[in-house]
C-alpha cells in the first residue's frame, strides 16, 4: 500500500513539474503552441502532450489559440501573473523613473525582475527619438549573457551561477564567470552585441537585489554620462524601497 502511495505521489510531482515546463515554453515571441510543438520541446509523445494541454485548458491554465489546433496561456495565468506583479512594489514605482531616464539619455529604459530561471523584463520605456530603436518586450526571458543577467548572478548565490553555466563549454563558462565578477566589482554591467549595447545597474530593497534597470542603445556609447544617469535612477529606486546604499565609489571602466 505504501509503495502504491509513493508511486502516486511521485507521478503527481512529475505532472506538476511538466505543467510548469509547458507554461515556460510561452513568451512574447511564442504566443501559441500546438500539442506537436510541445511534444517536440518536452520529449513527450504527441498524445500525452495533447492530454496535458486539454487538461490545462479545462483548468484555465491554457486556452484554445486563434490558429486551429493551438493553445495559448489562459485567463488563470493572466490573473496569477497580475497578482504576482502586484506583489512586486518595484514594478509599481518604477514607471516614472524609467520615463525620466529614457528622456534624459534618449535610450530605451528597461526594468527586469527575477523570474523562475533568470531575469524577466517587466517594464520597457522605448526611446523613439533616434533612427534606430533598440527595445525588448515585457515578458522576455533574458539569457545568462545579458547585462541584467550578469548582475542577477553577481548578487546571487552559487546555485544560481551553477545553473546558469550548466552545459556551457569551458571557454564560455570562464567568460561568463569573468563578466559576472566584473559586474559585482564595478556595480554595473555593460554588454555589446555587434553595434547595440545594454548597460545595467542593480536595484536593491532592504533584503537585497530586487531588480535591474538597463539602458539599450546602438552606435557610440558615452559610458560615463550614461552611467551617471543610470546609477542615479537605480539608487533613487533603491532608496524608495528602503535600501541604504554603500557609500563606496563604483569603478568605471
Amino acid at each position: 500500500m505504501a509503495n502504491s502511495e509513493d508511486a502516486t505521489s511521485t507521478a503527481d510531482i512529475r505532472a506538476v513539474a511538466r505543467v510548469g515546463q509547458i507554461c515556460a515554453l510561452f513568451g512574447p515571441g511564442v504566443v501559441e503552441l500546438s500539442a506537436a510543438d510541445i511534444a517536440d520541446a518536452t520529449g513527450l509523445n504527441r498524445t500525452t502532450a495533447y492530454r496535458y494541454c486539454a487538461s490545462m485548458a479545462a483548468a484555465g491554465i491554457l486556452e484554445r489559440g486563434v490558429r486551429r489546433g493551438t493553445f495559448a496561456l489562459g485567463r488563470l495565468m493572466l490573473e496569477l501573473g497580475i497578482q504576482a506583479l502586484g506583489r512586486q512594489r518595484i514594478v509599481e514605482i518604477a514607471g516614472p523613473h524609467l520615463q525620466r531616464l529614457r528622456t534624459a539619455v534618449r535610450m530605451t529604459a528597461v526594468l527586469s525582475i527575477r523570474g523562475a530561471n533568470g531575469p524577466v523584463v517587466a517594464l520597457a520605456e522605448e526611446d523613439t527619438s533616434r533612427v534606430v530603436v533598440v527595445t525588448v518586450h515585457p515578458g522576455t526571458k533574458l539569457d545568462p549573457t545579458a547585462a541584467q543577467s550578469q548582475l542577477m548572478l553577481a548578487y546571487g548565490d552559487a546555485a544560481a551561477m551553477e545553473a546558469a553555466t550548466a552545459g556551457l563549454p569551458a571557454a564560455q563558462r570562464a567568460r561568463l564567470e569573468t563578466d559576472v565578477y566584473s559586474a559585482r566589482r564595478q556595480g554595473y554591467s555593460v554588454v555589446w552585441n555587434d553595434s547595440t549595447y545594454a548597460v545595467a545597474a542593480p536595484v536593491f530593497d532592504d533584503k537585497g537585489l530586487v531588480a535591474t534597470v538597463a539602458l539599450l542603445g546602438a552606435g557610440e556609447l558615452d559610458l560615463e554620462q550614461t552611467l551617471e544617469q543610470l546609477l542615479a535612477t537605480a539608487d533613487a529606486l533603491s532608496a524608495e524601497l528602503g535600501h541604504a546604499r554603500d557609500s563606496s565609489p563604483r569603478v568605471v571602466g
